[in-house]
């Protein structure tokens, strides 16, 4: 199991736009491509708090790489991504790494 953290930095006062985005559609495209979450959070104290951070859980890097290159060209998804982004942007950047479960780990 591989587990990937994503952190999403959203323009000032867009991170609503961006939590609703993911309620009413990425979630849906994740479901229809089969992508596992572990679970979203907004941070109340940290170095930025306009920012979303979640987790997703994959079998293998080939795995990952084969069902998110096939969401990220989804023409409804590019579609719908944009009109969600028709008034002004959302994120600024992106952030994600690929994490490894040690062998005391809860969660392997």
């Amino acid at each position: 199991m591989i587990v990937e953290m994503r952190v999403y930095y959203c323009e000032p006062t867009r991170l609503p736009a961006l939590l609703d985005r993911f309620r009413n559609i990425t979630l849906g495209f994740f479901d229809h491509y089969g992508i596992e979450q572990i679970g979203f959070w907004t941070t109340l104290v940290g170095a930025d708090n306009h920012s979303l951070t979640y987790l997703l859980k994959w079998d293998s890097m080939a795995q990952r790489e084969q069902v998110w290159n096939a969401f990220q060209a989804d023409e409804d998804w590019i579609r719908r991504r944009g009109e969600t982004e028709a008034e002004r942007p959302i994120v600024t950047r992106v952030e994600n790494s690929f994490l490894a479960p040690t062998d005391f780990s809860a969660l392997r």
